[in-house]
């Protein structure tokens, strides 16, 4: 009896209506009912001749995104439950950013994206350079994505008592991670970062005085926030920690309305909030400028972790400490005002901070 060549089916878009017989007797054994498959092809196949083609070759000029183009344009929410009824009653409304929603999970991939595109552009680096940066996480995993998006190694230097999950994170990008001190905290972090880059190991980006950070937050995140509240803002809320996002924001949102608000959430002295700092003179970030916050308010570590839990369990807002100290100052402004929009950054996730107990089981 001859044979027949056999030439195996690679999908369902392989069959013709003549193969319907054959489509179902092969559905035996497999728990997918006959009668459903032979529908679902019958559909699939009417829609693809419509289009012309049961073949579509692939597109290289299709716009497709990168993940780079989902950084930014993050949700904005309003809080629901924790601002109870006094918020209600002084028609107040608290609005959250939320900036965990970033690829690398927070706001520093603005301008850890934005500090090495602009370097490129000027011509200061190119792809497979060393790029350093000292970090309390953050930064170090969003340059850590973006660092491997473009083609670059990637020296983090960070103190050796953040959580362990920031270090995994940098790590899975491919970074290389320095573990610095912790009596000597970030600043210890930045001296050795400096004598790296004079040592001839790589270039600093340093987020700390590198202005395209706060340009980041001056050309995304505040025409963001005035876009979504359309233009209701009346107070701004932000952690400071190198503060870029406090600085870029304030320029953009004054120079749609001066009368904004803008406050600054610093750890009360003795307070360890990690991606917040109250920094010595001699490391009060370069690019900070006094003028441009018009109110700062100190907010405790345990007032933190403890609102960083209700945020979860009250609001389904699952965010970090420093988010959590920026929230309860958000609060704190609206038992003093009323009639006020007020947006408080959620800057990263609580995922990242499950090994340090503040979230127990």
């Amino acid at each position: 009896m001859p044979t027949r060549a056999f030439t195996p089916r690679t999908s369902l878009f392989d069959y013709r209506f003549d193969s319907i017989p054959r489509l179902s007797r092969s559905c035996v054994g497999t728990g997918a009912h006959p009668r459903l498959v032979c529908q679902a092809f019958i559909r699939i196949t009417k829609s693809h001749i419509k289009m012309g083609s049961l073949h579509k070759t692939p597109d290289h000029t299709m716009p497709y995104l990168t993940i780079e183009d989902t950084i930014g344009n993050t949700p904005l929410v309003q809080l629901k439950r924790i601002p109870g009824s006094d918020a209600e009653q002084r028609n107040n409304i608290i609005l959250g950013k939320m900036e965990g929603n970033n690829p690398a999970g927070s706001v520093k991939d603005r301008p850890a994206l934005s500090m090495i595109k602009h370097a490129e552009a000027r011509g200061q680096i190119k792809p497979g350079d060393t790029l350093i940066e000292a970090t309390s996480g953050n930064t170090g995993i969003a340059l850590a994505m973006v660092a491997a998006m473009r083609g670059y190694k990637m020296v983090l230097l960070m103190p050796e008592n953040l959580s362990e999950e920031r270090r995994q994170s940098m790590a899975a990008y491919g970074a290389k991670i320095i573990l610095t001190p912790k009596t000597g905290g970030m600043e210890y972090a930045r001296d050795l970062a400096e004598k790296m880059q004079k040592d001839g190991e790589g270039l600093i980006l340093d987020q700390f005085a590198n202005p395209d950070n706060p340009l980041a937050h001056y050309e995304t995140t505040g025409p963001e926030i005035w876009r979504d509240t359309e233009g209701r803002i009346t107070h701004f809320v932000s952690a400071m920690g190198t503060t870029g996002t406090i600085m870029g924001v304030s320029t953009y949102l004054k120079e749609q309305n001066p009368a904004i608000r803008i406050i600054g959430a610093q750890p009360e002295e003795g307070s360890q909030i990690p991606g917040i700092r109250k920094w010595p003179e001699a490391y009060l970030p370069k690019i900070f400028d006094h003028s441009r916050v018009d109110q700062t308010e100190s907010v405790s570590q345990a007032a933190s972790e403890h609102m960083a839990r209700r945020l979860a369990s009250e609001e389904g807002i699952f965010c970090g400490i420093s988010a959590a100290g920026a929230c309860e100052v958000a609060l704190r402004i609206s038992q003093q005002v009323e009639n006020a929009t007020i947006v408080f950054v959620v800057c990263d996730r609580g995922d990242r901070y499950l090994s340090t107990g503040v979230f127990p089981a």
